[in-house]
């Protein structure tokens, strides 16, 4: 059996970590975690080819089995296993005292949560559910315009986010991935929740929401492919957000419409570009040319562990995680149902 007794402190606090489940996701969190500096690690698998990956990229002791995963004895879990997985796992941890990082979305269900939220309560426990976006420079800028008022009372938002599933991992057969299956808890309205995450961050509470949504490509999966959902927030804002997994240009954008002017992003720009009403001009900010996207998944981790050093509540807690699923899992009934749903109701 491996020791993990040999304790590496980040600040004055000694964190043993478990990273559960090492696909793409988990790799990169083990990848930033080292670089970060956080030790000990360790990392359970159930497939043995993915844990013995990682001993020979990292030199890391790692487990397939929960048993011996928990006489390790880790005290932090990050949660990195398909989304049909994320509350039993997490429930698992919460039980063995870890303070949680679960990746996106919290569940594909809202079975477990509210047992999750008294352990999480009772055990005195920190989360974090994986919110990358919300540490985008792009996003960042577009929310300080929006605190300002730069461009008034805003009016509407339009959000967009389109890959082509295959291309997502082109090193792997995509229908064998979560997001091609309806049982692990794929598809694209919780795969791109991040776009309903920071929408609502953006603007608010949503009080309704309709949502047209199919499995309309050629792809080989059995969740929907395409969604389109329409929010209406509790100051009256129109949200309008639009997820597939089909255009084969990939992109990400967000458009806000304000009483007195305009903010537009594309992720291919690499632009921020807003309107006002009293310059009567665009102006612009480009992001920093030496940014990368990695920097999102490095920040969220320092933001993580600095509120555990801090014992403090980070930003989006499993209560908060747990809204942006409900918002989620709306828009779905919603299409299965051709109804709008009201929260009243959910």
């Amino acid at each position: 059996m491996v020791s993990m007794n040999r304790q590496i402190e980040l600040g004055d606090q000694p964190w043993r970590v478990l990273v559960m489940g090492c696909g793409s996701i988990g790799k990169r969190h083990i990848s930033n975690l080292l670089s970060l500096g956080i030790r000990p690690l360790v990392v359970y698998d159930i497939h043995k080819e993915r844990t013995q990956e990682i001993e020979t990229l990292y030199s890391l002791p790692t487990t397939n089995t929960l048993d011996s995963t928990w006489e390790l004895q880790p005290n932090v879990a990050l949660i990195c296993a398909p989304s049909s997985l994320h509350i039993p796992l997490a429930i698992e941890a919460a039980n063995h005292g870890c303070h949680l990082f679960i990746e996106k979305p919290l569940g594909d269900s809202l079975a477990g949560i509210d047992e999750l939220l008294q352990l999480v309560a009772k055990n005195h426990l920190f989360t974090l559910v994986g919110c990358n976006m919300r540490f985008h420079p792009a996003l960042l800028l577009i929310q300080s315009l929006l605190e300002s008022r730069t461009i008034g009372r805003v009016i509407s938002m339009q959000v967009e986010v389109g890959k082509y599933l295959p291309d997502w991992h082109p090193q792997e057969d995509y229908r064998k991935n979560y997001s091609a299956q309806k049982k692990m808890g794929g598809g694209i309205i919780l795969d791109a929740i991040h776009e309903l995450d920071y929408i609502r961050w953006l603007l608010g509470e949503v009080k309704s929401i309709v949502c047209f949504a199919d499995h309309l490509s050629h792809l080989e999966i059995d969740t929907e492919d395409t969604a389109a959902i329409l929010l209406r927030f509790a100051n009256q804002e129109i949200g309008e957000v639009h997820l597939d997994y089909v255009q084969r240009s990939s992109n990400r954008s967000c458009r806000v419409i304000g009483d007195e002017g305009t903010i537009v992003w594309t992720s291919a720009s690499g632009k921020v570009s807003w309107y006002t009403a009293a310059s009567q001009q665009w102006q612009e900010q480009v992001l920093a040319p030496d940014w990368r996207t990695n920097q999102m998944y490095l920040d969220e981790l320092i933001h993580f562990f600095h509120c555990l050093k801090e014992q403090k509540k980070t930003m989006q807690d499993v209560e908060e995680g747990k809204r942006v699923l409900e918002i989620a899992l709306a828009a779905k009934q919603s299409a299965i149902q051709d109804r709008v749903i009201r929260f009243s109701e959910v």
